[in-house]
């Protein structure tokens, strides 16, 4: 099994929809999707590309940084998106019901701002860390951190290939 991370450039909105999609194809409920990066590094725009994928309404998707949790259950596998960016410590993310969902095999997680709250995601998620490569490009690397996530990873790997 090839462990190593996906690297992926993007070299605008486009490619950033297309790597989405790619993920998209493969997941399913049960999966934790983390994502890290600098502020404006994309991490909502790949939310909402990531839920459109999957049939949910994109213009439903935005930051929910104030409110900290969104659902979208009209697509193919219903979202838990988090975003964790205002929250003091990890057991504020606890205090949220994050765990309701988090564990929950029907949900797919989405989870931005990650970082913040590692020791609390499960142990075997798929993790995605955006870097600003250039104005519009965006470098992302796709990390599996176990069984499930990592024939995710197999499964892109061969997608993008």
């Amino acid at each position: 099994m090839n462990t190593e991370p996906v690297r992926f450039l993007s070299d605008g909105e486009s490619d950033t929809r297309k790597l989405a999609c790619k993920l998209a194809d493969n997941l399913t409920e049960g999966l934790t999707v983390s994502l890290n990066g600098e502020l404006g590094a994309g991490k909502t725009f790949f939310t909402r590309a990531l839920c459109a994928a999957l049939g949910t309404d994109p213009s439903r998707v935005n930051s929910p940084t104030f409110v900290l949790l969104q659902l979208y259950t009209d697509g193919r596998i219903p979202i838990a998106h988090f975003d964790t960016y205002r929250l003091a410590d990890p057991e504020e993310f606890l205090a949220i019901g994050a765990d309701e969902y988090l564990y929950d095999p029907s949900w797919l997680c989405v989870v931005e701002w990650a970082e913040r709250v590692t020791e609390i995601l499960p142990a075997d998620r798929i993790e995605i860390n955006i870097h600003h490569s250039g104005e519009q490009q965006r470098e992302f690397v796709i990390q599996a951190t176990g069984t499930v996530s990592s024939d995710v990873l197999a499964a892109i790997r061969v997608c993008l290939e």
